[in-house]
């Protein structure tokens, strides 16, 4: 078995993998200043971007939940991978070749991610040869009766599964996956007899993370003795949770980021029908309901923190559509952006919409959106008899509180001359009922936070966290067992010492040598960065360098490595580049300065207790003294 990954790899890959691109695909980030980026943090729900990204030096850090790290622990984390594993995704991404000591080849991977992946990766491709085979005759007319023809089945990357209960698994014997991994992958299935193919004379959809890597497929019966169900999924697996999936999202990220709108879909062909009628912002769940992780999803990949975007769903107006949409609305105040329903004329989804009236119709639906809050609104109204006095005291009564949720209050007196029409009530009487659930809601939210007080809870923080720049306020959020999150004060003395670690963190070679070797020997008053200056300062005369940050946070004990990276990811408070050396060098020669001034105190306090006849020592102290007026005046002129 071959050993470990040659550590000048690991080293050289990092240096050559841009963090932001790798983050990119997980997290919309916008600038946020000189070098630094910021986005919706992926590891923790908050509503304002308190997630920073510094590409010079390769590293994040969330002023909000406190996750921090390089592009490693960042892959690592949010695909569940080990070390090793990260290494091989992120070489695997530029086309680097590893070098493993102890022998030759790769470990053996067997069961872990990456076999899955190249597992999936290879039966991805096993599928779409087989759609072209004279077997997959079915195949093709059901994607023909749809509208989809061969360019859009190889841009979906659709295929099709034989009817035989083994071919694929013997394909992929031949291509070095034991059973196991198969196994593993929800490719194959146990049974009495042993184990078969899952998928079996279905079409495929190939299900893909927002990397763009195979994860799952989605499959659709085509024959009638098929006896499973009219939709088979990957079960879940070490690299497929449904829950925190979304079909199509691989192709639809860059214009959901460019344009902060995405379109919520009922089902695979219908995404591709919306992406073919040029609406490429189309995703859909694969097998389950829309939920929290999804938002989660969509949000970062939107950066849903301005209450500009929109959300649009799309639902059926039948029974089951009615109940998606509620399920849809209980979690709509998780965005920030707007929500709409886009509803078909006669109940057609978007991929028979398609066919029976074109692309355009299908453009047009999305124009012809409701807000989220009508479309409730209405669907509500439709369960009560509306000309009789108690069913209009009954629907207004179920209503009000809908109206009392919306986020924006000046949406909620039209709202609530819009409930008054509807229900056929007088606008002040749908106004009382309106005003009652707002207190109620209030008086609810009060319940639950004093009952949380009683269980020690004080609900999560949305001060900016201490020690943060005061341009990045995140919401602080309670995680009990997260890593450390240092509380540095807000005091100006702190302040510049934190400003002054960061200018030598960031931008050592713009600060210089002479300058940065003074500001290492200058008093620090807060003890957390005392401890980063003084690691710092074991690295000062090899200042700067690609190393420069990995080198200081070898020389510090391991609870303090998150410090150092929030200090290296903190955005500096200048604009441009232009900007950027004189600031740097200013703070740290303000550090300098002071510690000058304290000295300049403490000589001076010594002269003042020198006798008359120790004229030696009160010489000395003098020439102290004037050496520090000279350091000063020449830093001064800097």
């Amino acid at each position: 078995m071959a050993g470990r990954i040659r550590q000048a790899d690991v080293e050289e890959l990092k240096q050559r993998v841009n963090i932001a691109d790798v983050i990119g695909d997980y997290v919309t980030l916008k600038s946020a200043g000189v070098g630094s980026m910021k986005g919706l943090c992926p590891f923790h729900d908050e509503r304002s971007p308190s997630f920073h990204v510094r590409p010079t030096v390769g590293y994040f850090h969330c002023f909000g939940c406190g996750e921090s790290g390089d592009v490693y622990t960042f892959v690592q984390k949010m695909d569940h991978l080990s070390f090793t594993e990260s290494i091989e995704r992120l070489a695997q991404r530029i086309n680097f070749e590893l070098h493993y000591e102890e022998g030759s080849g790769k470990p053996n991977e067997s069961g872990n991610r990456s076999r899955i992946l190249a597992a999936n990766t290879a039966a991805a491709e096993f599928f779409v040869a087989q759609l072209a085979t004279p077997g997959a005759a079915e195949g093709r007319k059901f994607l023909g009766e749809r509208g989809f023809d061969k360019a859009a089945a190889e841009h979906f990357g659709i295929g099709y599964a034989p009817k035989a209960w083994n071919e694929l698994r013997d394909h992929l014997k031949t291509k070095g996956f034991t059973e196991e991994e198969q196994l593993q992958a929800g490719l194959l299935s146990q049974g009495d007899k042993g184990v078969y193919d899952r998928f079996r004379g279905r079409v495929i959809w190939p299900i893909r993370d927002v990397t763009g890597q195979t994860i799952g497929f989605g499959a659709r019966k085509l024959f009638d003795d098929d006896q499973g169900p009219k939709y088979l999924n990957t079960p879940e697996t070490p690299v497929y949770h449904k829950q925190q999936v979304l079909y199509g999202l691989d192709l639809a990220k860059r214009d959901v980021s460019k344009t902060r709108r995405v379109v919520v879909v009922e089902g695979y062909t219908d995404v591709m029908a919306a992406h073919l009628s040029g609406v490429t912002i189309a995703v859909a769940t694969c097998g389950t309901s829309f939920g929290v992780e999804h938002i989660k999803l969509i949000r970062r990949i939107m950066g849903d923190d301005s209450g500009l975007g929109e959300v649009i769903f799309t639902f059926d107006p039948d029974a089951a559509g009615q109940k998606a949409a509620m399920r849809a609305f209980a979690e709509e105040q998780r965005f920030a952006a707007q929500t709409f329903v886009a509803v078909a004329p006669e109940g057609l989804d978007p991929c028979d919409l398609r066919l029976a009236r074109g692309e355009q119709a299908v453009r047009d639906l999305m124009d012809a959106k409701v807000p989220m809050f009508e479309f409730v609104i209405r669907q509500m109204l439709k369960n009560y008899n509306l000309d009789t006095v108690e069913g209009r005291v009954a629907a207004l009564r179920e209503a009000a509180p809908v109206v009392a949720d919306i986020r924006d209050s000046a949406l909620r007196p039209g709202y609530t001359r819009e409930l008054a029409r509807l229900t056929g009530v007088d606008v002040s009487e749908a106004q009382v009922a309106v005003s009652n659930a707002v207190k109620a809601s209030r008086s609810k939210g009060m319940q639950t936070t004093s009952e949380g007080a009683r269980q020690g809870y004080a609900g999560p923080a949305t001060a900016r966290p201490a020690g943060a720049p005061a341009d990045i306020a995140g919401e602080a959020v309670a995680e009990p067992e997260g890593p450390r999150v240092f509380d540095l004060k807000n005091d100006p003395s702190t302040r510049l010492e934190r400003d002054a670690m960061m200018a030598l963190i960031q931008y050592p070679e713009l600060v210089g040598l002479e300058l940065a070797a003074d500001a290492v020997q200058s008093a620090i008053m807060d003890a957390n960065l005392a401890t980063v200056r003084d690691a710092i300062g074991a690295n000062v005369n090899e200042l700067g360098g690609e190393t420069w940050l990995d080198r200081i946070q070898n020389d510090l004990p391991h609870d303090f490595k998150p410090l150092v990276t929030q200090l290296a990811v903190a955005p500096l408070p200048q604009k441009n580049a232009e900007q950027t050396q004189s600031y740097c060098r200013g703070v740290v020669i303000s550090l300098i300065e002071r510690d000058l001034v304290r000295r300049k105190s403490e000589l001076v306090g010594r002269l003042q207790r020198t006798s008359v006849d120790q004229g030696e020592v009160s010489r000395e102290i003098q020439r102290e003294l004037l050496e520090l007026e000279t350091k000063r005046r020449s830093l001064r002129e800097d």
